[in-house]
């Protein structure tokens, strides 16, 4: 029998990316709810008594009352995989980063509930986690995380500006220091203090970059671009979706190179004078940001291999 798929909020960016990489599958049923019955309680459970896996792409709090309703249905409920912010260190939950470490796939796979991580702790826990693995770098080293996403990650009215060209070309935001990846980054990437972090969008639809730089002399033990090179290729050797690339000479990166996929590349790029090191992930905020990523949690929770 097909596993039979809940997207819950499928008509918003990431929702309507999850929906249309499954279309063409075969080996799934996707359920939905009318449009009229969205926000109908009863209709809602019976759905979730019925499937297998129910997605959610809802705000955090909506996500939050569709969690009890699962939890209120006991042995009926549906495994969950939640793109929202709400549960990603939440006890009980298994984050969705495959690439996290080598037992992460199973714990997904496993898992009846799984937190699909965010898109730009996507690119910072890349970048931070294996050098943190190999003693490279110190968890408790002070970073600088910075980022650019296209508005397509800003939800509703951040992209209705954009796309009405009432918004600035480029802004940095959360200069609060109270992003809500924080503590995922933190958490996952095994920091001992928080990151300084600056978001930024640009006018751009989709595409992302995360960049952290590093004085190679502040660290404890002497570390060359190589051993963070090497650290990347082993840990990532495996990897279907996330890869190490030699970074380009000319110095320079198209943050849009990889939408319209599902991938993420790593970049070290150095100047072994200067000891200085600039780490950078290029992503598809919406791709491996986002709906692929949560296909990758879904086809690992499912033994599926698309």
């Amino acid at each position: 029998m097909k596993p039979k798929i809940f997207i819950d909020g499928d008509s918003g960016t990431t929702g309507l990316g999850i929906r249309d990489r499954l279309a063409g599958r075969t080996d799934l049923k996707i359920i939905a709810l009318p449009q009229a019955q969205r926000k109908d309680l009863a209709a809602k459970r019976q759905v979730l008594s019925d499937v297998d896996v129910t997605i959610l792409c809802l705000p955090d709090e909506s996500a939050k009352e569709t969690v009890a309703l699962c939890d209120a249905l006991g042995p009926q409920a549906p495994r969950i995989l939640d793109a929202s912010t709400a549960h990603r260190t939440a006890p009980g939950w298994i984050y969705g980063f495959p690439e996290l470490c080598a037992n992460q796939p199973e714990a997904i796979a496993n898992a009846h509930r799984v937190a699909n991580v965010g898109c730009y702790a996507t690119g910072a826990i890349a970048l931070l986690r294996p050098l943190i693995d190999a003693q490279l770098l110190p968890p408790s080293y002070p970073l600088a995380i910075n980022a650019v996403s296209g508005y397509s990650g800003g939800g509703r009215q951040m992209i209705e500006a954009y796309e009405k060209g009432e918004a600035a070309a480029f802004e940095l935001y959360s200069l609060a220091h109270q992003h809500k990846h924080i503590p995922e980054i933190m958490a996952y990437a095994r920091l001992e203090k928080p990151p300084i972090f600056a978001p930024s969008v640009g006018n751009f639809r989709q595409g992302m970059l995360v960049s952290i730089p590093l004085t190679l002399d502040a660290l404890p033990t002497k570390v060359t671009a190589i051993d963070l090179q090497e650290t990347y290729k082993r840990h990532y050797h495996q990897a279907a979706h996330v890869r190490w690339v030699a970074a380009p000479t000319n110095g320079r990166l198209d943050a849009l190179a990889l939408n319209h996929t599902d991938d993420m590349e790593l970049f070290v790029f150095s100047n072994e004078t200067l000891r200085q090191i600039i780490l950078v992930a290029r992503l598809d905020n919406l791709g491996k940001g986002a709906s692929g990523a949560a296909v990758q949690n879904l086809n690992l929770m499912l033994n599926k291999t698309h």
